[in-house]
């Protein structure tokens, strides 16, 4: 599905923001592994999501949707078989959290996906993995993924980037591993798979940038998914940089390792307010209002980009309306993406009028730019880099169009409604 995207007069008024799908797919998944049975409020009803709910279905779990986002999983029959086939999809969460999941558990599974899944680097999961004594065939470190599950051995791993899948997959597999399973980041990357287990009596504890987890019974729990930040990320920035813009967006994730594109935001001097902060299932949760601004450019390295990762490409284009430099570094996990997402956001923001340069780990844009627009771009079956190519075209000078944009529907069905909604 090709869309044509034109420069808009404004946004205004208040949208509630779609289910996180990183608390989503780990909210299924931890629930499969409870022995009980445990009700998820707000579910994410995008692809990679419901192919995390396909898996569980697939390993035993019974799935009843109570409403539409509401829903209950009984996990009383799951990891009965000897062998199953675990189709993935587009999901990388959904491969790399099963693998330590399932590497832990005496059963044998295949982890598959599609043509891009397929073609996506599994060896930052699968070296950890051996490490603990895990058997996995794989094809030159790609999937698909043939696990047959044993008993492990806790290790001390030191990621060598911080990464939340990484993280999150050796955890998993010392959730079911007798000893202490420890793993340490250069930085300290999303923490829900934490939280998480934590708000489920997982025997986990967190020490700065180590994490140290016991085998454990998850207790089933009640369950309830706040707004996805990266989802709302494109919506903060199309309010900062399309004039006369004002609008508040409802029920979003505040956890501090997720809010570095508001810091990012801030830094540049954008008019944004924080309101109505609650904690609901061990998350922090708030509304956020942002209005038209003056933005001024900054440096983003080190630290922060994990806690940003996948709101750099969105953030090329709100580089482009700040005066000044922008310059990104130590982001080189976006070539290993759903698309090099340094090589493509580049040559198709280079189309639109973006002045923007690519570096080995990140990108150089000088801004404030008028952007023409009035051609065709590619988002090379990568949902965040349509979503971003969205929100440039709505102060583009001329209309853009953006192929093969049902990409999107991968991570946020709801996005185009929810535009035009504030439109």
């Amino acid at each position: 599905m090709d869309i044509k995207v034109s420069k808009s007069q404004g946004l205004k008024g208040e949208i509630v923001i779609p289910a996180d799908k990183s608390i989503s797919h780990r909210s299924a998944m931890f629930a499969s592994l409870t022995n009980g049975i445990t009700e998820i409020k707000n579910f994410s009803l995008g692809a990679d999501c419901l192919s995390t709910l396909g898996i569980i279905k697939a390993l035993g779990c019974e799935v009843e949707f109570l409403s539409e986002k509401h829903l209950k999983i009984n996990s009383q029959n799951a990891f009965k078989k000897d062998l199953y086939k675990l189709d993935c999809g587009n999901s990388g969460t959904s491969m790399r959290l099963f693998s330590g999941i399932l590497a832990a558990r005496e059963i044998e599974s295949t982890l598959y996906g599609d043509e891009s899944l397929s073609a996506r680097p599994m060896r930052r999961i699968i070296m950890p993995l051996e490490l603990m004594g895990a058997k996995i065939k794989h094809n030159n470190y790609r999937a698909p993924l043939v696990i047959k599950g044993t008993e492990l051995f806790p290790i001390d791993y030191k990621t060598p980037i911080a990464s939340a899948q990484v993280k999150s997959c050796v955890l998993l597999a010392g959730l079911n591993t007798c000893g202490v399973t420890k793993v340490t980041e250069p930085y300290i990357s999303r923490n829900h798979t934490e939280k998480m287990l934590e708000y489920m009596g997982a025997d986990i504890l967190v020490n700065g940038n180590t994490v140290s987890i016991k085998k454990s019974k998850l207790e089933p729990k009640e369950l309830s998914v706040c707004g996805d930040i990266s989802s709302a990320a494109f919506f903060l920035v199309a309010g900062a940089i399309v004039p006369n813009s004002d609008i508040i967006l409802k029920n979003v994730g505040l956890n501090p390792t997720r809010t570095g594109i508001i810091d990012v935001l801030t830094q540049m001097g954008a008019d944004i307010e924080i309101l109505n902060c609650e904690s609901v299932s061990n998350e922090e949760v708030g509304d956020i209002r942002i209005k038209t601004s003056d933005l001024k450019a900054i440096t983003i390295e080190g630290e922060i980009i994990p806690r940003l990762i996948d709101e750099l490409p969105v953030i090329a284009v709100l580089a482009s309306q700040a005066e000044g430099q922008t310059v990104v570094k130590n982001a080189g996990d976006l070539r290993n993406k759903e698309s090099d997402r340094i090589k493509c956001l580049v040559s198709e923001l280079l189309k639109i009028g973006v002045d923007i340069q690519e570096t080995e780990d990140g990108f150089i844009v000088n801004g404030k730019t008028d952007l023409t627009g009035g051609c065709s771009v590619k988002c090379f079956h990568d949902h965040r880099l349509a979503m971003s190519l969205y929100v440039a075209g709505l102060i583009c000078k001329n209309p853009i169009c953006i192929e093969e944009f049902q990409w999107v529907d991968i991570s946020f069905p709801e996005f185009l409604p929810l535009m035009e909604q504030l439109s």
